[in-house]
């Protein structure tokens, strides 16, 4: 489990296509002397398993699956990543409950500099729009974020300075897509309250 705090950006260093329909990335990370084969760590909000171990650089492996419903398909070398490890069972919980499972991905609409922070809205995919709420938390390329403003085909989120610091915000503009993983209480309840719900297979 994750929290949505990220600690840290890594950088593309390979993205490498595999005979299989996956990609094999290759990240650079000062965490990799911290991390061994068969560790999880969430990039952009996924959580993906280190498949190996050089130096600095880690390497993991993408199903299929993962590329079509993120936006590591979009990554290209030089780009920077999110990057968050587990939370330990005796860790504080700073953000909020994130799976790292990315529900689908979205948007960017807008991003611009007011003042020290930042306004961010991401377009909100009709078939996810009951999963969030106005105050409520949403993880954004693996960051825990605050909804500001809802609207009904997009939301607003504002960046304090040391969210934009240490995340790969800063390298983001309109059109780019994010990772958007959802509450996983509200998929939940609507999962309790309405059994032939079809919100497990994520499908839009």
């Amino acid at each position: 489990m994750f929290t949505g705090i990220v600690e840290t950006t890594g950088r593309i260093q390979r993205a490498d296509r595999t005979l299989n329909g996956g990609t094999q990335l290759t990240i650079e990370t000062d965490l990799a002397s911290e991390l061994a084969v068969g560790a999880s760590l969430a990039l952009n909000g996924c959580c993906l398993t280190v498949t190996g171990v050089s130096g600095t650089n880690l390497r993991f492996d993408l199903l299929g699956e993962t590329l079509r419903r993120t936006n590591l398909s979009d990554v290209k070398p030089g780009d920077l990543i999110n990057l968050e490890r587990p939370m330990p069972a005796n860790g504080r919980f700073d953000g909020h409950i994130v799976q790292g499972h990315i529900d689908t991905t979205s948007n960017i609409e807008s991003i611009e500099a007011v003042g020290s922070d930042h306004r961010l809205e991401v377009a909100l995919p009709e078939s996810f729009s009951q999963y969030i709420v106005f105050k409520g938390s949403i993880a954004v390329d693996g960051i825990s974020l605050t909804v500001a403003e809802l609207h009904h085909e997009s939301f607003v989120i504002w960046i304090i300075p040391q969210t934009w610091q240490v995340t790969n915000l800063p390298q983001k503009k309109a059109a780019d897509r994010v990772n958007l993983e959802f509450d996983l209480i509200a998929k939940y309840v609507e999962r309790m309250l309405h059994v032939d719900s079809p919100v497990l297979t994520g499908e839009e």
